[in-house]
């Protein structure tokens, strides 16, 4: 992460890793109930492998979480096998209040650290995760790919990704837009046709400060 450190928190570590179910009620002793959409959301990172079983646990503790998933295609002599994988291994987002109780959340067994500056906790843009929730329901292929650092910003006017932004990057015929959780320094990548996308206009500061002028009432100051 670049210029990004990580709060790190005393974690209690099982023996061994057991699934989460998903769709649990939450337990007795919840620490939130369940409706509080409008909490900002985090991003907890977690042990290899641990994502879905902390979540699961967290689900059980009545926080509410999130682990995107993409549908990876395993290919043996034999037989070939898709299994469900997080889009950003190693991290579950999940909703928190931190003028509440904190700590079963960071105790859960499986998490090692919530993403932050110094001893801050950072939050994550909530955009960007409706983002990806939109490529996760789309049903079109995506994969985790690089942070881009170059790539024309499009918007998607056509398909089931319409209206979301990202970096268009590949070559002809093999287009993929790429959405990136800025805090993590990682994004995700889906295929999509070239005519669904529609560069995205930037303006420059002398452009803004321009269209003001012109816009304002008579007389009226423009900084």
């Amino acid at each position: 992460m670049r210029g990004a450190t990580v709060i790190e928190f005393a974690a209690a570590m099982p023996n061994c890793v057991s699934s989460g179910a998903s769709g649990e009620e939450p337990g007795e002793g919840a620490v939130y109930e369940r409706g509080e959409a409008q909490l900002p959301w985090y991003a907890l990172q977690v042990r290899p492998r641990y994502e879905k079983f902390v979540a699961g646990m967290l689900r059980n503790k009545g926080v509410e979480e999130y682990v995107p998933l993409y549908t990876s295609v395993r290919r043996w002599s034999d037989r070939s096998v898709k299994l469900p994988l997080p889009l950003f291994p190693g991290y579950v987002f999940c909703r928190l209040d931190w003028s509440r109780r904190v700590a079963p959340v960071l105790t859960t067994p499986g998490v090692l650290r919530v993403v932050g500056v110094g001893s801050t906790p950072l939050e994550v843009d909530e955009r960007e995760l409706q983002a990806v929730r939109a490529i996760e329901k789309s049903g079109h292929a995506a994969r985790p790919w690089p942070m881009p650092e170059v790539g024309d910003r499009v918007c998607i006017e056509h398909g089931p990704l319409c209206g979301v932004e990202g970096v268009l990057v590949g070559l002809k015929k093999h287009r993929r837009l790429v959405v990136s959780v800025s805090l993590l320094r990682r994004s995700v990548a889906v295929e999509i046709e070239e005519h669904w996308a529609r560069p995205v206009k930037r303006w420059t500061p002398k452009q803004v400060r321009s269209l003001a002028a012109s816009s304002a009432p008579a007389g009226a100051l423009v900084s």
